[in-house]
């Protein structure tokens, strides 16, 4: 039987546009944190997760996952310092043999379990895949086993836009708003648990 997608939920950015009293990862969110909703929500999925983080937040993530699927970045930290490439070949390398490899911003705890589903469903058909919400480009963005050397291959702060630009995407156009919310201003913050609490219990995932 072939191995599932994989999850990478990322959490080893500074965060740097949040101006709240900690890392905006591990700001309170309902009955979690931010991470902590994000990966919930990845796990009730039912696949498998990996979450690349920063010593910071390794105390956060292993309330969510066993510490053998943290991958920890410790290399220097700051601007300049890798980034959003480096996260994504660090979660592929660590879970070479998955069927693919769903890509989630750790800032984004709206993201419904369907949605990864749907996404990771795509994957036999396409070599990359993204959830769209009327018609705008969001997350997860997936990618098939034949991309694992462009990704392992990826470093610096443009993600997988090298990757993005060689191969064809396709677009799934999914019925969550989740998909579009990245958690990056306290004014975000507010807005995000207003909409979580219309409709999307924060105590459940």
């Amino acid at each position: 039987m072939s191995s599932s997608p994989v999850v990478i939920v990322l959490a080893a950015g500074l965060g740097s546009r949040y101006a709240g009293p900690r890392h905006k990862l591990a700001e309170p969110f309902g009955t979690s944190t931010v991470l902590g909703h994000t990966v919930g929500r990845a796990i009730a999925s039912g696949l498998p997760v990996v979450v690349v983080t920063t010593p910071a937040l390794v105390d956060d993530a292993k309330h969510w996952v066993a510490r053998r699927d943290i991958v920890v970045l410790t290399g220097p930290q700051g601007p300049g310092a890798g980034g959003m490439g480096d996260s994504i070949a660090a979660g592929v390398s660590a879970r070479a043999g998955a069927g693919g490899w769903l890509i989630l911003p750790g800032d984004m705890p709206l993201v419904r379990p369907d949605s990864l589903n749907a996404v990771a469903a795509q994957l036999g058909q396409h070599p990359v895949c993204f959830a769209q919400f009327h018609g705008r480009r969001g997350h997860p963005v997936g990618f098939s086993t034949e991309l694992y050397s462009d990704l392992v291959r990826l470093s610096g702060p443009d993600g997988a836009r090298r990757v993005l630009a060689r191969y064809p995407a396709h677009a799934l156009e999914l019925d969550d708003p989740g998909v579009l919310e990245d958690l990056d201003t306290v004014d975000d913050m507010a807005r995000m648990l207003a909409a979580a609490d219309d409709g999307s219990p924060l105590s459940t995932f």
